[in-house]
């Protein structure tokens, strides 16, 4: 899918946005302004602080809209009345859909949890709906936020492109007037119910997937045997490569520097 908007059957523009509210780790904004280029974004919303850094974006912030508002409440109201989008929030509620049956309508914001206590009641309350990410093992009980927003904006990007696009094209073969929201969620749902692989979702627990019991033997000393000089020399590699990545960013994206505040649009 294009970074530009995609055309819908009903001729509107079809656009995703990212709404950054609560993440706990600043650096996250970065990573997730990397995916978010990844996956076609129209716009980044920064809600409440704006000292938040692009550390981890490789240059994908200079590819992106940002605008920044004091309050949810502000927010909600952009993206309702300006942008006509639903809000989407990513967290396992009671009436919460599995993103794989992508119950989307049209163009959406995506509301991402913190990463530790995920939606507040107030971040809840601003959304339309919620999707959640199926988890198939039993080793951790959530995902961090950046893997969760990649996850989702790829299943956007999906339905976008062979939702809507694929019930257009068929409609005006067939000669018909149809409603492509319709069509596709049908079509999407028996996809859902064909996941090829099969595997059994993870059981929930409140807003997360339980965790299995750590299996019998198991220790942190897991990956081998090396000697303590190879463990040291393995070390010294990792941090002359973790200087090495510091340097790149910081001689080849120099605006990562210096946060984003000069990228908001007013």
């Amino acid at each position: 899918m294009a970074a530009a908007a995609t055309t819908a059957a009903s001729g509107a523009a079809v656009e995703s946005v990212v709404v950054v509210h609560n993440v706990a780790k600043r650096h996250n904004v970065g990573t997730l302004a990397r995916s978010a280029t990844a996956f076609g974004v129209a716009e980044v919303v920064v809600v409440g602080r704006r000292d938040v850094s692009a550390f981890g974006s490789h240059g994908a912030t200079s590819h992106l809209r940002f605008r920044h508002f004091a309050s949810l409440a502000l927010a909600r109201a952009y993206l309702k009345d300006e942008r006509g989008c639903d809000i989407c929030g990513v967290e396992i509620t009671e009436d919460a859909m599995p993103v794989t049956a992508h119950p989307f309508r049209r163009s959406t914001a995506f509301l991402f949890g913190n990463e530790g206590t995920g939606l507040s009641q107030k971040e809840c309350e601003v959304c339309d709906f919620f999707v959640y990410i199926p988890q198939y093992g039993g080793g951790t009980a959530s995902l961090n936020v950046t893997v969760a927003a990649s996850i989702v904006l790829h299943h956007f990007g999906e339905w976008v492109q062979y939702g809507i696009m694929g019930t257009a094209m068929a409609a005006h073969n067939h000669g018909s007037v149809v409603n492509p929201v319709t069509i596709s969620r049908e079509m999407l749902v028996l996809v859902r119910e064909c996941v090829w692989a099969g595997f059994p979702e993870r059981g929930r627990e409140g807003n997360k997937f339980i965790v299995a019991d750590r299996p019998q033997g198991h220790s942190r000393g897991l990956y081998g045997t090396d000697s303590i000089e190879a463990l040291i020399e393995e070390r010294k590699i990792r941090k002359e490569n973790a200087c090495d990545i510091l340097e790149e960013n910081g001689s080849g994206h120099p605006q990562e520097s210096n946060g984003l505040e000069l990228m908001f649009a007013d």
